[in-house]
């Protein structure tokens, strides 16, 4: 005689489309994140204190930039420089984007493209008018050119957009699949994960496609350090958020990652709001250190945007001790739960 089998009852379709709706909410959330990052980041370019001067010591040159600074407002900041050099310098530093040379015949703009391509242009912009009015032509001369296998100076930030989907799609994986691993097991894991990504990264940005066509070692070390904080802020947040991960490091390393490194525009050509984060986000901390290192000779702030980059690691340090700590309480929990059902049940007998 057979024994009946039960079968379980199939789920209602109000069930199954509050289960699927739950599910949808994360893609949908994902959409909102990006409609409201990256057109609030760049649909409307415009200067914002943007750094320029004029060079010389005259009257006249004093009196072209109080005419440059009253007409613009808050969109430039103008200065005067006393000599070529000087405006050099400056540039060089990265403490100004465009300097303007006023002569009768022959008026020149310096600019450093390197650190920005649309924020050289738009200082470009703004003395063009200038030299428009007086008749002449404009003859701009850029100190710091990209390398030759990146003319427009985004292949940089593609290596950010490499590094950061590497780094975050690997935590997906690394939370799912090794789950039933040790907080330090997958640390080490991440460290050699955060190492292949960026030596992907190099090797495409450098003898593939020469976007980076010097100091190969020192853009590496830079990349390992950025992708190593992904990947250890991910790895202690997935402890936490568990399904929300994904979306949280999309928001952190996608969202408000890419929009305000610079890559596209710098802070001088968006609001405020990514503008302060631009000082001290993890991807503007690796995109301006690389600019800095390849095109004005190590200077000009790269040891504060190294700073930046360490802190990211160290934060997700932070944030694995954390979760260690909070994975260790929860099995020393779980055995005491046992215990005290095997004593209600004994009692119970």
């Amino acid at each position: 005689m057979s024994t009946p089998q039960t079968t379980a009852a199939a789920p209602t379709p109000g069930h199954a489309l509050k289960h699927l709706a739950v599910h949808l909410l994360t893609p949908l959330l994902m959409c909102l994140g990006m409609a409201l990052a990256y057109q609030g980041a760049f649909h409307q370019p415009e200067p914002h204190h943007l750094k320029v001067a004029v060079v010389g010591t005259s009257a006249q040159d004093r009196g072209l930039a109080d005419a440059v600074r009253a007409k613009a407002g808050p969109a430039l900041d103008v200065s005067t420089l006393p000599d070529r050099a000087a405006a050099e310098r400056h540039l060089h530093d990265r403490d100004l984007v465009g300097a303007f040379l006023p002569d009768a015949r022959r008026p020149e703009l310096l600019v450093a493209k390197a650190g920005s391509d649309t924020s050289a242009m738009a200082a470009e912009a703004v003395f063009q008018n200038v030299t428009d009015r007086q008749g002449v032509p404009l003859t701009v001369t850029d100190l710091a050119a990209p390398a030759e296998g990146d003319p427009t100076g985004q292949g940089l930030f593609f290596l950010l957009v490499a590094l950061s989907i590497g780094c975050y799609a690997s935590v997906a994986v690394i939370g799912a699949a090794g789950a039933a691993l040790s907080m330090r097991i997958r640390a080490l894991v991440g460290l050699a994960v955060s190492l292949v990504v960026s030596l992907i990264g190099i090797v495409t940005a450098g003898p593939v496609f020469h976007v980076v066509d010097h100091d190969l070692a020192a853009v590496w070390a830079l990349g390992w350090l950025y992708s190593a904080g992904v990947v250890a802020v991910g790895i202690g947040l997935h402890t936490f958020l568990r399904k929300w991960t994904t979306l949280v490091m999309m928001v952190l390393f996608v969202m408000l990652n890419f929009t305000t490194s610079g890559g596209v525009y710098r802070p001088d050509l968006q609001n405020g709001f990514f503008g302060t984060l631009h000082s001290f986000w993890t991807g503007a901390g690796f995109l301006e250190g690389v600019r800095s290192l390849l095109y004005f000779d190590g200077g000009a702030g790269l040891g504060g945007h190294v700073l930046t980059l360490a802190l990211w690691l160290l934060l997700g340090g932070l944030v694995m001790t954390g979760a260690a700590l909070y994975e260790r309480r929860g099995r020393a929990a779980a055995p005491a739960t046992e215990a005290e059902a095997e004593m209600d049940e004994a009692v119970a007998v």
